[in-house]
């Protein structure tokens, strides 16, 4: 929700932006230099890597570059709902998403039909961003607290034709 489409077409995909893509969405390197381990599994520079993670994530093919945590290992997360009308979905969606402690929103067909989750540093900060995505809003935030966990892979094969 709210980013733009992604302007990335097959056919105009350059050898290294697929590598790019593919090789290292499930697992950036964890050392002191992603970015330059990266470059070198690449055979590019560092900031090769770094000029085109930032064009992909400004066109909207990438929407965020970091690590994924288990729940409430480090600080805390939760997943939450927001009813939101629909004239006004984009608008509620976009300022979620700038909100750098949001991982990603979506839209579900259901009275709550806008959903995010949100990790912060402890449990005070996430409620202090839960009541600033409230304030800004100007609607509630149901808050659904992981009762029992489960992997999602959320990588993608990406196929180029």
């Amino acid at each position: 929700m709210g980013a733009p489409e992604p302007a990335m077409q097959a056919a105009t995909v350059a050898p290294l932006d697929r590598r790019l893509l593919g090789e290292f969405q499930r697992a950036i390197p964890l050392s002191p230099t992603p970015f330059a381990d990266m470059a070198a599994t690449l055979g590019v520079d560092e900031e090769a890597v770094l000029a085109r993670l930032a064009r992909f994530q400004a066109d909207g093919i990438v929407s965020r570059v970091g690590p994924v945590l288990a729940p409430n290992r480090v600080g805390a997360s939760l997943l939450a709902a927001m009813a939101v009308p629909a004239g006004e979905l984009e608008v509620v969606a976009e300022m979620i998403s700038s909100i750098p402690e949001v991982n990603h929103n979506y839209e579900r067909e259901h009275a709550y039909n806008l959903w995010f989750v949100v990790t912060a540093r402890d449990g005070d900060h996430l409620e202090e961003l839960l009541a600033l995505v409230e304030a800004r809003a100007g609607h509630a935030v149901l808050r659904l607290p992981m009762l029992e966990s489960f992997h999602v892979d959320l990588g993608f094969e990406l196929k180029w034709t």
